[in-house]
């Protein structure tokens, strides 16, 4: 407040290189939200009109919808059924489908250049992204991490731990305030290892310009506020104490729905780079189960005033605004029916025993009043 630097400036600097030395990369660059850190690296790439970017149906709108925005079509890939994350398989059987250009890029069948791949990395958890960086490298295309809900987590790639983000050409992040590292509001990031590709979004994100009036290309206004960076910077060395937090909440109630029965009745998140040694294998920015009967579930937990949430009721394929994309009912099934049966639990580091045992009681009476 003293110094009347509001916009960019002295505190934006000093989170960007806590952040490039938490991740242990070399560029960081701090913009208005996690939606446009993934505009502002399509952007960056010149993906646009005649383009196509590899997703996931399964995610929040932003995803598709930075997609879009730079006039490029997303291609849905359905997701893998226990970690809602972009199923590989698949991905691999619908990149062999595509033909080739004369320059060698993969082109679908309705004549779309597919120029980059962009996984999500969900509820806190990386994709496989060994596998996924290989088939990118094999049809040249850009991989750009959403990892907005992942800042933290750390995947045993074969070259090494790697953290969420640093492992595609850029990586995104989104400090809205639920997020594991949320501001006072909205804030974002992209980082990568290439100067010159910092350098771009640099200029990007202040509407393309170097200097003053002065604009190579046509950017936006993707400024990150020096408020939200110095509470940030505040926060970031408590993060991983806060993702043993939620790790530690995530064992307890394996624990207990285990002691009642319930690890049979709801489907508990999968943790599939447990056996890896690295602490943040999954740092659980929101705990998912699959739930039966779990509209009349989030009822009877409304009215215990237990908080639950649904990341996502309804797949982006199904979303009316993607009507144009010819998507039908039935043709990602794994994610129509994650969106029926998905469930968030709370699972924030400040939870108390008492607290995570009346949400474990309170399904619990749900389950055997309805048996």
């Amino acid at each position: 407040m003293d110094s009347q630097q509001f916009i960019m400036g002295p505190k934006v600097e000093a989170f960007e290189r806590a952040v490039c030395e938490y991740l242990g990369i070399s560029h960081a660059v701090g913009v208005t939200s996690g939606t446009d850190a993934l505009l502002i690296a399509l952007m960056t790439l010149g993906i646009g009109s005649g383009d196509a970017v590899i997703t996931t149906p399964y995610t929040f709108f932003a995803t598709a919808g930075s997609i879009a925005r730079v006039g490029a079509v997303p291609i849905f890939i359905d997701i893998d059924p226990a970690t809602f994350n972009l199923s590989i398989p698949l991905l691999r059987e619908y990149l062999e489908g595509c033909w080739t250009d004369p320059l060698g890029r993969p082109v679908n069948a309705a004549g779309h250049v597919i120029r980059a791949i962009m996984p999500v990395h969900l509820y806190g958890l990386c994709c496989p992204m060994d596998e996924l960086s290989e088939l990118a490298a094999r049809y040249e295309l850009s991989v750009i991490e959403d990892a907005a809900q992942a800042l933290g987590a750390v995947y045993p790639s074969k070259s090494g731990a790697a953290h969420a983000g640093t492992m595609g050409d850029f990586g995104c992040y989104s400090f809205f305030p639920s997020k594991n590292l949320g501001a006072f509001g909205d804030g974002g990031m992209v980082v990568c290892g290439d100067a010159s590709m910092a350098e771009k979004l640099r200029s990007l994100r202040n509407h393309g310009g170097e200097r003053r009036y002065y604009h190579r290309m046509i950017g936006g206004n993707f400024r990150l506020d020096a408020l939200q960076a110095a509470i940030l910077s505040i926060k970031l060395p408590h993060l991983d104490r806060w993702s043993a937090g939620r790790r530690a909440n995530a064992a307890t109630y394996r624990q207990a729905f285990g002691a009642v029965g319930l690890d049979n009745v709801l489907t508990l998140p999968t943790e599939p780079y447990a056996a890896s040694g690295l602490a943040n294998h999954h740092i659980f920015n929101q705990f998912v189960v699959r739930a039966p009967r779990r509209d009349d579930l989030c009822q009877w937990l409304e009215r215990a005033k237990v908080g639950h949430a649904i990341y996502y009721p309804v797949p982006l394929h199904l979303q009316e605004c993607f009507a144009y994309l010819g998507c039908l009912q039935g043709d990602f099934p794994e994610a129509e029916r994650a969106a029926k049966e998905t469930l968030a639990l709370p699972i924030y580091p400040e939870l108390t025993p008492e607290q995570l045992q009346y949400v474990v009681d309170t399904i619990a009476a749900f389950y055997c009043q309805r048996a």
